[in-house]
């Protein structure tokens, strides 16, 4: 079973459930894996202690024009959707800007003078770990400078394998990383906070995961202050408030020093565990134990 941890938006706590619940899962026996799918800021690793396995690049096929062969007619230049070919016939200038480039192969299709072949360019690495408690940890990584982390994402994610549960911490917001990690899922939990910007947010990512047929539900972190304008949606919109997480500056403590605040509040712990318990057995298949 694959479970999505995501937000509308950065700061409501997403990575905190997504390492939490893989921990008290992990620590009990469970097969499980975590993804940190967040490829252009990963965090993930900052809370284990993890041997790295290995690590792979993650490719994709960049054109190279040949100047000599090429006809000057434009076609590779109208074809691209990402405008990373810069063309300028009068001064017979035609350039790749690889940084645009998607890999799409459209301008390589379009060439009808075979003057474009392919090359590959690095877009980041997919590590994998194993963590103390002997569970895996996959990490999304994309270079600095590229243009999506996408590919990366659907690499890491494919790297998990499909056996027990795997989690996966989702980049933050409703772009295409976004969407490339929740349309694997079997479940999405999306963690927002209790105000008028985390509602908003939040109305954007349901918006986003209906027309993606996703079963999902939300929890409110920090649940105890801001308004009541995320409750009143929820209940609206007959959406499942499946837990609420008081703030706590212990939490907030252990968690900006890097340690799982699982393994000191055992409210947590339970809390999480219960929650888990439930969306496997609600949506899940099959053995999860080791």
């Amino acid at each position: 079973m694959k479970i999505a941890i995501a937000s509308g938006k950065g700061g409501t706590g997403k990575t905190f459930v997504a390492t939490n619940l893989f921990h008290v899962l992990s620590e009990r026996g469970d097969r499980v894996t975590l993804v940190d799918c967040d490829a252009e800021a990963p965090d993930d690793l900052l809370f284990f202690q993890a041997e790295k396995i290995s690590e792979s690049d993650v490719t994709h096929q960049v054109p190279v024009i040949n100047k000599d062969a090429c006809t000057w007619c434009g076609r590779c230049s109208r074809w691209c959707n990402y405008n990373a070919i810069f063309y300028l016939p009068s001064a017979q200038v035609i350039e790749v800007i690889e940084n645009l480039c998607h890999g799409c192969g459209a301008c390589t299709f379009a060439c009808n003078a075979g003057a474009i072949t392919e090359k590959p360019v690095s877009l980041g690495t997919v590590s994998a770990y194993k963590t103390s408690s002997g569970s895996p940890f996959i990490e999304a990584r994309m270079h600095v400078n590229e243009m999506s982390p996408v590919r990366v994402i659907k690499t890491a994610i494919k790297e998990a394998g499909t056996e027990g549960v795997t989690i996966m911490d989702s980049p933050p917001g409703t772009s295409c990383p976004f969407v490339q990690t929740v349309d694997t899922a079997d479940y999405v939990l999306l963690v927002t906070e209790p105000t008028p910007f985390g509602l908003s947010d939040l109305k954007q990512s349901v918006d986003t995961i209906k027309t993606m047929n996703k079963k999902y539900g939300v929890i409110i972190n920090r649940a105890d202050i801001g308004d009541n304008g995320v409750k009143d949606y929820l209940k609206e919109e007959k959406i499942p408030l499946l837990t609420e997480i008081n703030y706590d500056p212990a939490i907030a403590r252990a968690y900006s020093e890097g340690r799982l605040a699982s393994d000191d509040n055992e409210t947590i712990a339970g809390l999480l565990t219960e929650l888990a318990d439930k969306i496997i057995s609600d949506h899940g298949t099959g053995s999860n134990k080791r």
